[in-house]
């Protein structure tokens, strides 16, 4: 008995899950702008990175969201270096 449905059965489901993996990524970069950066950053970058490889429709959401995950690291980076510890406050 199977409870789940192959993913080859479901036409598309790759191209709509990595669709979903690119406006995450520009999501959690977005966000990880103002909080978190230490963990949204990379997570925005590897979700955009999965979905450029599985073929995202939403190539420039992709694009952004890793670009903001960058960003986000680089805000890290930043204050770190201001504040000379890994926790900043404003």
């Amino acid at each position: 008995m199977q409870l789940t449905a192959p993913a080859t059965d479901r036409p598309g489901a790759r191209t709509r899950d990595a669709d979903g993996m690119a406006v995450a990524s520009f999501i959690l970069g977005l966000i990880g702008l103002l909080v978190f950066n230490v963990f949204l950053g990379p997570t925005a970058i590897v979700l955009a990175a999965v979905s450029l490889w599985r073929g995202t429709r939403r190539k420039g959401r992709a694009y952004l969201g890793m670009g903001l995950g960058v960003a986000d690291l680089l805000v890290l980076l930043a204050f770190v270096q201001m504040d000379n510890t890994l926790s900043w406050s404003f």
